[in-house]
């Protein structure tokens, strides 16, 4: 067979929170990297990763020659889609590639050399790492870069109290009754003790949350951003400059990546979460790592950085093949 290339391969699909995962661990494993979007056609879209077999064919046809050898070194996929390749790059490459999924692929660890699932998804074998959180970049030169990318966030009043907006999820609501909710009780404690709030929306924020904090904030110093029509994503700036981050309670991508600042992170849970979150939610408060809206916690805390801990793990695996 032809010679692996050295290189990493990171594969997902089109959600965001999968390619950060993803990217996250690969720019840390000291090797090239190369993103793969890929997409299954059906019925592999449909059965993924549970059937493995056909190759190229698994893909739509502008797409295939991304999935092609020479295989590389590592391969780290993210999602349930992108499981199906990772998996399939371990026979096609007759075992030479080091395979890694991220998140839970549903079916037996087995399948991957590595398996990285955090805790609160309750798998377990000699093949699984499990952080406690997701995977993401965050650390003092990522922080850094986010400050001197916005400058101007430095001169707003303290403290500056980072506001991430996520959406509504199966079991879990974020409607306008929250939005009102929430942005009530951070203007209350803004009336308190002043400083800025600067809100930032996901993909997921309904349209409706967005205008309910447009209005509560429009006369509080900070920023209400929603899109690219709002300039560009301030979101690495407002994380570096923050004393403190409110977080809503449905991303673990977003509580993992506030956790790992090093700043007091807040949340407000207005309804039972379900079981897998409420799980992580546990686990961070267990660290000392999340409070409620009103607690009192301002000070710094250490910050939740796994990722870094995660590569050198695969590295040692790796050098062990």
């Amino acid at each position: 067979m032809p010679g692996l290339r050295e290189e990493c391969w990171a594969i997902t699909d089109a959600s965001a929170g999968n390619q950060r995962q993803a990217l996250a661990l690969a720019e840390m494993m000291d090797l090239p990297v190369r993103h793969l979007l890929l997409e299954p056609r059906a019925p592999w879209s449909w059965l993924a990763p549970r059937f493995a077999l056909g190759g190229a064919l698994t893909l739509p046809a502008d797409q295939r020659r991304q999935f092609a050898s020479p295989w590389p070194r590592l391969a780290i996929g993210c999602g349930r889609a992108a499981a199906l390749f990772t998996r399939m790059l371990r026979r096609l490459s007759h075992g030479q590639c080091h395979t890694v999924q991220i998140l839970d692929p549903r079916i037996a660890p087995a399948y991957w050399d590595t398996v990285i699932a955090p805790h609160h998804d309750q798998l377990a074998g000699p093949n699984v790492l499990t952080p406690l959180g997701s995977l993401n970049p965050v650390d003092e030169d990522w922080l850094a870069d986010g400050r001197d990318a916005c400058p101007a966030f430095g001169e707003l009043p303290q403290p500056r109290v980072g506001v991430l907006l996520g959406g509504p999820r199966k079991q879990l609501a974020l409607d306008a009754d929250y939005a009102h909710e929430l942005s009530a009780r951070l203007l209350a404690r803004h009336d308190h003790e002043g400083g800025s709030l600067l809100a930032l929306a996901s993909r997921r924020t309904p349209p409706e949350v967005l205008e309910i904090f447009r209005e509560a904030l429009a006369a509080v110093p900070g920023l209400v951003w929603s899109g690219p029509d709002d300039g560009r994503n301030p979101y690495p700036g407002v994380l570096g400059w923050a004393d403190r981050l409110v977080v809503t309670p449905d991303s673990v991508n977003m509580l993992s990546e506030a956790c790992a600042v090093g700043c007091a992170v807040h949340t407000h849970v207005a309804a039972p979460l379900p079981d897998k979150l409420a799980r992580f939610h546990h686990a961070l408060r267990e660290r000392g790592l999340l409070h409620g809206l009103d607690d009192a916690a301002t000070a710094r805390q250490p910050p939740l950085r796994e990722t870094a801990m995660i590569a050198a793990e695969l590295r040692r695996r790796m050098a062990k093949d």
